[in-house]
């Protein structure tokens, strides 16, 4: 194919918010296809733009989305149980974005704690009782720095039901891009 890439950098929609498949999900977070689908069909981490209705249709998430996906990797790698990593997510959904970068989780490997302020985390470390933390304003800027690599869609644009899905080669070249681009 000559020319750039219609996949490439975020489509936007006409409310001015963009969706990613779960390809690039799954790219930018750093899980398998696998992990991911378990964890929308359990409802752990749904996508909020479009969830999957059926053969016809692709989730979408939204950047949201990627940055709780990030913090759930991240939970799992440390030993954290989906169940506690389940109240830890639902608890945070109640929050808007700017208040969700300024929350620091500080876990046991077995409980998840929300910190808000710098003594916050200062206390729970003095007690011993955390001994990993993840800021999650730093979960946005990496998701952020994936993102820059791959593909968006526009948050509005429907897949008509009955139309196959495209094939994932666009989200595999921009993969391939960046890693020459990193490499």
């Amino acid at each position: 194919m000559h020319g750039s890439d219609p996949q490439e950098g975020p489509l936007v929609g006409a409310d001015g918010e963009v969706g990613y498949r779960g390809v690039t999900a799954c790219q930018a977070v750093g899980i398998s296809y696998r992990q991911l689908d378990y964890w929308a069909r359990t409802t752990l981490v749904v996508p909020s733009i479009r969830d999957a209705s059926g053969s016809g249709t692709q989730r979408l998430y939204s950047f949201r989305d990627l940055v709780v996906l990030k913090v759930v990797k991240r939970l799992l790698d440390a030993g954290v149980s989906l169940q506690n990593i389940r109240k830890a997510i639902e608890t945070l959904r109640s929050r808007g974005v700017e208040d969700l970068a300024g929350i620091t989780l500080i876990s046991d490997g077995t409980t998840v704690y929300e910190c808000r302020s710098p003594e916050e985390v200062v206390d729970l470390l003095q007690g011993g009782q955390g001994v990993f933390g993840i800021a999650i304003g730093g979960a946005f800027k990496e998701i952020q720095g994936s993102l820059s690599h791959l593909p968006a869609e526009p948050a509005t644009q429907a897949q008509p039901v009955g139309v196959p899905a495209e094939p994932a080669a666009g989200d595999e070249l921009a993969a391939r891009r960046a890693r020459r681009r990193a490499g």
